[in-house]
């Protein structure tokens, strides 16, 4: 194998294993979170807290991550951003509140750095397969994700590990990830180029575009979505007579199943000048999902509405990060909006589990948690229709 295409397949396999990396460390706490919670001795929108403080954290480093990488090479700021996932993995599996808490934030602004340089990354490096490209590293991301939630129970409790050993676990892919990274870092030198000045942005032109705005409140509003199932499912599902394994293997579940349409979803738009109408696709099968496990009281409807929420959030996140090369005409302009879309759409997502965790707080059920999650929804539905439009940043 000659020397360039032994450096594009194990970059293929380093963008793989960034997208292991990405999930693992916040879809396993959602079903050992009641655990944690009575461990320490914590409320619920504080224990929410584990989930919210990453997406602080991306919120924070979206805006900064691009010129990490400008700085020191996109290769390097992976790595970078590798080696603070561990550390972070690490601290946070030390039984100790402040440690719980620096362990989660540095677990954030780790995933950050890989989160939003990834985009831009592969348009610079696979400019004609960005769509397939997004379809690989959301499915290797969602395979991971689903994976960590299903065995964090029985980690915890089948083999005794405990709720420090079961999140420390997620460490192993971080490390096989950093080895990938230290050898790419190397491999290419001619990485920090003329080409890569692109993700220092030169004006605030970006956060003045609407198409931009539209894109970055889908991207947040859905991802609110996403980190409250995986943060509060198991704990609905275990309120309605669900073992918390069967819940955490339910919320599992809901992962895997969404699969197909984490792979398939950017793979289709692409074909299409406007996505609108699989935005409206997507946020139906959405609000059908919550509506379901707030007035059904069957296992029917409880499996059918799981199955509704894989499809509409594995096809609506891959999506958003679709819209992030799709609606750009440029690398430049994708790192841009990636850095944008990311800050301003974590913003909206790091609310989600508090706010979730606190309205149970005060009502002692999850019908509000539930409804507000269909009016979240219904919101979903309008920014990313008019994300889909056939249009591009800094066009209009």
């Amino acid at each position: 194998m000659d020397s360039k295409r032994y450096y594009r397949v194990l970059l293929v396999l380093g963008i793989i294993f960034v997208a292991f990396n990405l999930r693992p460390a916040i879809t396993s706490v959602g079903p050992v979170m009641g655990i944690i919670r009575d461990d320490i001795g914590l409320s619920n929108w504080s224990v929410g807290l584990l989930t919210s403080l990453p997406l602080i954290a991306f919120a924070i480093m979206s805006p900064l991550a691009p010129r990490l990488g400008n700085k020191y090479s996109n290769e390097r700021a992976m790595l970078i951003g590798l080696v603070l996932l561990l550390i972070g993995l690490m601290v946070r599996s030390i039984s100790a509140l402040v440690l719980l808490f620096t362990g989660t934030v540095f677990i954030g602004l780790g995933i950050a750095i890989c989160n939003v340089l990834l985009p831009g990354l592969i348009k610079e490096k696979f400019p004609a397969k960005v769509a397939l490209m997004t379809s690989l590293y959301s499915t290797a991301m969602g395979i991971f994700a689903a994976t960590a939630s299903g065995l964090s129970i029985p980690l915890a409790r089948g083999a005794d590990l405990g709720w420090q050993l079961t999140l420390l676990f997620w460490s192993i892919p971080a490390v096989i990830g950093i080895v990938i990274w230290i050898f790419l870092s190397k491999r290419d030198k001619s990485s920090q180029s003329v080409e890569m000045s692109y993700v220092q942005p030169s004006n605030n032109r970006m956060w003045r575009s609407p198409l931009a705005w539209y894109v970055a409140c889908f991207m947040g509003l859905q991802s609110f979505m996403f980190y409250v199932t995986v943060s509060w499912l198991p704990e609905i599902l275990h309120d309605y007579g669900v073992s918390m394994a069967t819940a955490g293997w339910m919320l599992s579940f809901t992962q895997f199943v969404g699969l197909p349409a984490s792979f398939f979803v950017p793979v289709i738009a692409n074909k299409y000048k406007s996505q609108s109408l699989m935005v409206v696709i997507l946020t139906f099968f959405a609000i059908g999902g919550y509506t379901g496990l707030l007035v059904g009281n069957s296992y029917t409807i409880m499996i059918i509405s799981i199955i509704s929420l894989g499809i509409a959030l594995s096809g609506s996140f891959s999506l958003a990060l679709a819209f992030l090369g799709m609606r750009a005409r440029t690398a430049r302009q994708a790192a841009e909006l990636s850095g944008m879309a990311q800050s301003l759409g974590y913003t909206l997502a790091a609310l989600g589990p508090m706010f979730i965790g606190f309205l149970f707080d005060i009502t002692h059920a999850w019908s509000v948690p539930l409804i507000t999650l269909i009016c979240v929804a219904i919101l979903v539905l309008f920014f990313g229709y008019g994300a889909g439009r056939n249009q591009y940043v800094l066009d209009e």
